[in-house]
């Protein structure tokens, strides 16, 4: 299983904001951090502010900032809101299979999808933005 580089960023971007909190981050200062694209960071904060993620604020003084504590932001919750295809294979998503009456396989899948996401869903945003003061030392963040 891979998850889309969104999610990857989604996660990132979070555990980025949670950092910085309770000061707002901006999206130029989060992709340089990352060293990843400020379009595609751009993209990504727009998603996590439809989602309930994210906040943000416009003019001087704006920028990104988590719409709720970073304790009650859970990994599992972030995937499932922005990870395009969960399906490992296609009947997952309901895809006709001609073994699909007496296959084994797609529970077993359906099984290890939701443990995959059931590990994620028991770690917080603020869990994954520890130990806080190395992970702030090497995104370039004040203490």
């Amino acid at each position: 299983m891979r998850l889309a580089t969104l999610t990857d960023f989604s996660l990132r971007l979070l555990i980025h904001l949670a950092l910085k909190a309770p000061e707002r981050a901006t999206i130029a200062e989060v992709a340089d951090a990352y060293g990843i694209s400020e379009n595609h960071l751009m993209k990504v904060a727009h998603q996590l502010g439809q989602g309930g993620f994210v906040a943000t604020l416009r003019g001087r003084g704006g920028g990104l900032e988590l719409a709720r504590p970073a304790s009650r932001i859970t990994a599992g919750e972030v995937v499932r809101a922005v990870e395009p295809d969960m399906d490992l294979v296609p009947c997952l998503g309901g895809a006709d299979c001609a073994i699909l009456p007496a296959c084994r396989l797609k529970r077993t899948l359906q099984t290890a999808r939701e443990a995959f996401l059931g590990v994620l869903d028991g770690v917080t945003i603020a869990e994954l933005a520890q130990p806080d003061r190395r992970l702030r030392d090497l995104l370039g963040l004040a203490a």
